[in-house]
């Protein structure tokens, strides 16, 4: 299995998911048969529980905590990410939630690098109320070795026993350390039991998409093998040299980084249906004939003018202008990450928007199998050790957490961004409009559908989701049948400063350096040469080591998912 980079879509991938309201996709599950359970899939016990005065009545494990003390606080919560927009308050959605529970909150947000705010934080010994990052970052177990975070299940023990009920047991099972506490709780989670209540509607981020009406002009040519790709690309080059003056773009890409290229590594090996394993071991996709056979159809690309010097230095900012303007002619790249962009070409020039198409493909022209939600979701949310209050903020937890808590978030309050229309609760119409048409105002305006996504569970709110719409309904469907759960892969890479994940770094290191120099190779011989040194450089660098600790981690995966 390759050494794998998280992309920044498995970071931007719900709050575009939002925008484009593929809130079936990125499901979260709620697993309705675990309900009053604890994280030993046990009824949870209340028998013990404390109470912080003598005479307050004990908590209810069937009774939602937070109605007990709805006076006013304020919690602290660092989000890691820095494109995060939004504060609290400004909208009705979170006044509605602050007036009915009594909790208001701050919202730290980086205005720079992540890690250094974060870093930062975790060496001051003190961490803000709440804290949510990506499940797969080095710093949520860096929190917990620290002793700066404080275990859930703890908490719901000692104040809100109800957290259990409206916990799924699978996701507080993944996610027990070794100690057997529960630090973090996932968003956007869905478990393989999910997939076999909602697996057919699940759908991915990951497309192959053309703009259509470039496509259809030169014939819709089949592009999944080498040869109709390149000569696709040429075709639309030929036919349409320029975009409202300015040069076409015959295919984008991700950005290219310091550390690789997400549309070059998992993402185009899932359209390829490369295995992640074999025979129960990890198999290293980027040795696979058929992942080195399109590495160098796109350098022949390249060498025949059809990959504009663009795509090897431009930014996310410039390419969602390039892609607002519809220059590229192809795409291989996440849906939701130009979602905005989509909807604004679409209200300009309705037939100048991008529709996904069957893509690259193996020799077999098998299916691809993309990405589906997993069981570690996107992001995980912790309470630190220095919360100002340990009972509301586990109580909230539970209430965002819990079935009330999502629909507040996804409809906001009722008579404002929802009615009861048709016997079902749903969107207003104008307020659809609103957050189809512009995204960003409809946050500030409304501030429902998930604006505030961090204990988003996408399986409960399905049941008052408005059906997608063009021009992103296309783009979700042709993911259909393709999105595959891969959870048992997830949470494999060592922690950055460890023997093996020093190693990984280097090799991404070695990746980001390599890709644009694959790609630029004259010729296929001098492709040769500069991968065979790549791969030697890998080995040098000890990646067998890096595989061995991955193994280990897959193998402890495979296990707690009962898959063995």
């Amino acid at each position: 299995m390759g050494l794998s980079r998280k992309p920044k879509k498995t970071l931007l991938m719900l709050l575009a998911v939002i925008m484009t309201l593929s809130i079936v996709g990125c499901a979260g599950g709620n697993n309705k048969a675990s309900e009053g359970k604890g994280n030993d899939g046990k009824t949870a016990n209340t028998a013990n529980t404390a109470t912080t005065e003598p005479t307050a009545a004990a908590p209810s494990a069937d009774e939602p905590g937070w109605k007990a003390d709805i006076s006013p606080i304020t919690f602290d919560w660092y989000l890691n990410f820095a494109w995060f927009p939004n504060k609290w308050g400004v909208d009705p959605t979170s006044q509605y939630i602050t007036k009915k529970t009594g909790v208001n909150i701050n919202f730290i947000v980086p205005a720079g690098n992540e890690n250094e705010k974060l870093n930062t934080m975790i060496a001051s010994g003190k961490l803000p109320d709440f804290i949510t990052l990506g499940f797969w970052e080095d710093n949520v177990k860096k929190m917990i070795e620290g002793d700066l975070v404080l275990p859930l299940n703890k908490l719901a023990e000692e104040y809100d026993p109800y957290f259990f009920k409206v916990s799924d047991a699978d996701k507080l099972g993944w996610y027990t350390q070794d100690d057997g506490n529960v630090y973090g709780y996932p968003n956007s989670s869905s478990s393989p039991a999910d997939y076999k209540t909602y697996g057919d509607e699940y759908v991915s981020n990951q497309t192959f998409v053309v703009r259509k009406d470039i496509y259809e002009a030169i014939g819709s040519p089949d592009m999944r093998t080498p040869e109709g790709f390149l000569n696709a690309l040429k075709a639309a080059k030929e036919k349409f040299p320029e975009i409202d003056g300015q040069p076409i773009i015959p295919l984008g890409l991700h950005e290219f980084t310091a550390t690789g290229n997400d549309s070059l590594e998992g993402y185009i090996q899932n359209y390829l249906a490369i295995p992640r394993e074999k025979d129960g071991k990890l198999y290293n996709r980027e040795t696979d004939p058929e992942y080195i056979r399109w590495m160098k159809t796109l350098r022949q690309a390249n060498q025949d003018g059809l990959l504009a010097k663009d795509i090897f230095i431009d930014k996310r900012p410039q390419m969602e202008e390039k892609i607002t303007q519809g220059r590229y002619f192809a795409m291989l790249y996440q849906r939701t990450d130009f979602a905005a962009q989509l909807g604004t070409l679409h209200q300009k020039y309705p037939n100048k928007v991008y529709i996904a198409v069957d893509g690259p493909a193996n020799t077999n022209l098998d299916a691809p199998r993309l990405n589906g939600p997993g069981i570690s979701g996107w992001t995980v949310t912790l309470i630190s050790k220095a919360v100002k209050d340990k009972a509301r903020a586990i109580k909230f937890l539970s209430y965002l957490n819990s079935e009330e808590g999502n629909k507040d978030l996804f409809l906001g309050e009722k008579g404002v961004s929802y009615d009861t229309i048709d016997g079902k609760d749903q969107f207003k119409p104008e307020v659809f409009d609103l957050m189809n048409k512009d995204r960003s105002a409809f946050d500030k305006q409304y501030g429902s559908s998930f604006t505030f996504w961090m204990l988003q569970n996408t399986n409960i709110t399905n049941q008052w989701a408005p059906k997608a719409v063009e021009p992103y309904k296309q783009l979700e469907d042709w993911t259909k049948g393709k999105a595959y759960s891969n959870s048992e892969f997830d949470q494999i890479d060592p922690l950055g400063n460890s023997p093996e994940g020093i190693i990984g770094a280097k090799v991404k290191e070695l990746r980001g350096k390599s890709f644009p120099k694959l790609l630029m190779a004259s010729s296929d011989a001098e492709f040769d040469k500069i991968w065979t040194e790549y791969i030697n450089k890998q080995n040098e660098l000890g990646i067998d080591k890096f595989f061995t600790y991955q193994q280990v981690q897959y193998e402890k995966n495979k296990k707690k998912l009962g898959m063995e």
